[in-house]
C-alpha cells in the first residue's frame, strides 16, 4: 500500500514539474482551454436549459431531463472544441511566423467558427446570436474610440432600447417565424398566454389550467 502511495506522489511531482516548463505552455495551454471550454459550457447551459425546458417544454419528467442533458452536452462540446481548434491555430501561426499577430486570432477562429458551430442548430444559433449582439456593441464602441464616428453628446442607449423593443415585438406580432424558437416561446408567454385564463386560479397562480373545466 506504501509503494503505491509513494509511486501515486512521484508521478503527481513529475507531472506537476511538466506543467512548469515554458517550451510545453502552448501545447498545454491548449489542453487547459479544452477543460475550460467544456467546464464553461456546461454551467452557461444547464441552469438556461434547465429553466426553458421547465417553463416551455412538454412532455416527462425522462424526457425533460434527456433534452436538458443533450443540450448542456451540445454546448459544452462544441466550446471546448472550438477553444482547443483556435489556441491550436493561434499556436500553429505564431510557430510559423515567429511572431503573434492580430489577424492570426481572426483566422484561427474564423476557421473554429466553420468546423465547429458551422451547424445550423438551436444551440449553435443562440450561441452566434449572443455573440453578434455584443459585436455590434463593441464595434460601435471601438469605431467611436478610434474617431471613424463622433463621440454622441448624449448617451444613445435609450434609442438603441427603443429600436431593438420596437423591431423584435413588430416581428414577433407580424413575422413570428423569423424569430428563434426560444424567443417565440418567451413572447408567446409574456405577450399572448396573458391574455387567457378562465378564473383566479390561471389569473395569479398558473399560467393554464391543466384540468378539463
Amino acid at each position: 500500500m506504501a509503494g503505491s502511495g509513494d509511486s501515486f506522489r512521484a508521478l503527481l511531482r513529475a507531472a506537476n514539474a511538466l506543467l512548469q516548463q515554458r517550451r510545453y505552455h502552448a501545447a498545454l495551454a491548449v489542453i487547459k482551454g479544452f477543460r475550460n471550454g467544456a467546464v464553461y459550457g456546461a454551467k452557461i447551459r444547464a441552469p438556461h436549459a434547465l429553466v426553458m425546458t421547465f417553463l416551455f417544454k412538454s412532455g416527462s419528467l425522462r424526457e425533460k431531463l434527456k433534452s436538458i442533458a443533450q443540450a448542456t452536452y451540445t454546448h459544452s462540446r462544441n466550446l471546448a472544441y472550438f477553444v482547443f481548434t483556435y489556441k491550436g491555430l493561434l499556436a500553429a501561426q505564431s510557430q510559423l511566423q515567429g511572431k503573434k499577430i492580430p489577424f492570426h486570432s481572426f483566422l484561427a477562429a474564423c476557421i473554429g467558427g466553420w468546423l465547429v458551430f458551422g451547424d445550423n442548430n438551436p444551440i449553435n444559433s443562440q450561441i452566434i446570436m449572443y455573440l453578434l449582439s455584443r459585436i455590434l456593441f463593441g464595434l460601435s464602441r471601438l469605431a467611436v474610440e478610434k474617431g471613424y464616428i463622433p463621440q454622441p453628446r448624449q448617451d444613445p442607449f435609450p434609442l438603441v432600447a427603443a429600436l431593438v423593443w420596437g423591431t423584435v415585438l413588430w416581428l414577433f406580432e407580424y413575422h413570428r417565424e423569423s424569430l428563434q424558437p426560444s424567443l417565440q416561446a418567451s413572447m408567446t408567454y409574456l405577450y399572448e398566454d396573458s391574455e387567457v385564463w378562465h378564473d383566479l386560479s390561471d389569473f395569479l397562480l398558473y399560467n393554464k389550467r391543466t384540468d378539463s373545466k
